[in-house]
Order: structure tokens, then C-alpha cells, then sequence
């Protein structure tokens, strides 16, 4: 099993909304995807953001991405094209993780039956989160879960809400003992300095459950030996391969 980090580009948001209600600077952060090659198929997880759709309704949030940043030249440094994937997951459904969904029309879109619901009726401060629509064209093939489930031997989804009503994280377990677990908190928290505080992002529905949340991210990785990694953590994401470098588990 395979492992690519799909660098996105990055944007600008405020302390407050790296960590709530911690004043700071401004700070710029890292948007990826996660590409898995598996016995099962190959498997996308989130997708970006758009920088057209970003820079018309979330300018204040200076969106850098380059050509090659964008989803399908991610793939082919990967070595694949987009027809190439064959089931598509979104971790949650805000404007910076389904950015390239509109690219895999008709594939299997796994997502929180909850967080589909929420997504097409949302409450009006998740206005900005859930601006990007494209996700939701006619003839889109989602196919709505809930609950823990292993999608594939070693992938599994972990329900996680508080950033939104239907937030899921991933843990990859390796094929062999020679390789560490992967958890990938999406937007659980958004930094390791976060976690290590318990402090969720500014952006969240439901803050109590934000805070357990994190208290099960840091149960899943110990339970099982695993590295943590962070959706919007810049320093940390420096540290991490990124296509065409893999993980190889």
C-alpha cells in the first residue's frame, strides 16, 4: 500500500480560526489531499480547494495555488490520472477539501450521511465553509455512511465531529510491522501545538463534541502506535513527503 500527499497550494486565515480564541498573527496554511494505491483500488481522499471559487468569495483568505498544484497535476506526479481513482472520500465538505470533486464525476463519493445533509442545509455562520457547491452536481454518486466502518483492509474512517456535524478521520494501518500507522486528523485540530493544548479550530458546529473529538484522535493513535498528521499545520507539513515521494506502509 502506497500513500501520497497531494500538496494543494495554501491560504491565510486568522489565529483565532487556527486555534479558538487564541490572538496572534495571521498564518498561512497548507491544503492536500491523501491518495492511497490499495489492493482495493485506488482511493482520494478530499480534494483541495478551487482557487477560482476561493479567490470570487474568500479573497481576504490570499489563496495561492500554481498549476501543478491543482488535483489532476497532483495525480499525474503521482504517476495516475483522474480516471485512475475509483472511490472518492470526503473527510467533510467545506470549501478547502472538496475544491477538485467536480474533476471525478459520476465516481463513488463516500461522505457522512450526516455532513451531506448539513452540507445542502447549513445554519448561516457555516455560510463561508460550505460555500463551495460543485460537490453537489446532478448525477453525483455519493454514497452517504455513518458510523466507524473500515472502507477497505487497513482504511479506516473514525466518526469525529465538532469541526462539522459530519466529520470523519482516517486511520491507515500497514501491511507490515515494519511500518507505523498513519492518522490523519483532517480538521479535528489544525496543528500539533493545538492537539497538545486540546484547542479545536476557531470554525466549528458543535464545540463539546470538537473536544471529545480530540480526546479520541489522541486514543486512536496511541490504541494503535500511529503518527498524527495535520491537515493545516505549515510547520509540520514541511516534514511530510509529498508527490511524487510516497509513504509505502
Amino acid at each position: 500500500m502506497k500513500v501520497w500527499i497531494l500538496d494543494n497550494g495554501s491560504i491565510v486565515i486568522e489565529h483565532t480560526q487556527l486555534m479558538w480564541n487564541v490572538p496572534g498573527p495571521q498564518v498561512r496554511i497548507p491544503s492536500y489531499a491523501v491518495l492511497i494505491e490499495h489492493d482495493d483500488g485506488l482511493f482520494l481522499f478530499d480534494t483541495g480547494f478551487d482557487l477560482e471559487h476561493t479567490n470570487a468569495v474568500l479573497p481576504f483568505e490570499l489563496p495561492e495555488q500554481t498549476p501543478e498544484q491543482t488535483i489532476p497535476a497532483q495525480l499525474e506526479l503521482a504517476g495516475f490520472a483522474v480516471s485512475d481513482v475509483t472511490t472518492l472520500v470526503n473527510s467533510h465538505l467545506h470549501f478547502d477539501h472538496v475544491g477538485g470533486n467536480k474533476h471525478f464525476a459520476g465516481l463513488k463519493n463516500v461522505v457522512h450521511e450526516q455532513e451531506l445533509a448539513q452540507a445542502r442545509h447549513h445554519e448561516p455562520f457555516e455560510f463561508f465553509g460550505y460555500s463551495d457547491k460543485t460537490w453537489d452536481y446532478e448525477g453525483a454518486n455519493f454514497e452517504p455512511v455513518s458510523g466507524d466502518l473500515e472502507l477497505a483492509k487497513g482504511l479506516w474512517l473514525f466518526e469525529t465531529p465538532g469541526h462539522t456535524i459530519g466529520h470523519y478521520s482516517l486511520l491507515v494501518t500497514p501491511e507490515s510491522s515494519a511500518a507505523r500507522p498513519m492518522l490523519f486528523a483532517f480538521d479535528v485540530v489544525y496543528t500539533q501545538p493545538a492537539l497538545e493544548k486540546g484547542i479545536q479550530p476557531g470554525f466549528h458546529i458543535d464545540p463539546r463534541a470538537g473536544v471529545r473529538s480530540i480526546a479520541r484522535v489522541k486514543e486512536v493513535a496511541t490504541e494503535h502506535g500511529a503518527d498524527i498528521y495535520f491537515s493545516h499545520d505549515a510547520a509540520a507539513f514541511t516534514t511530510y513527503k509529498h508527490a511524487p515521494d510516497f509513504y509505502e506502509l
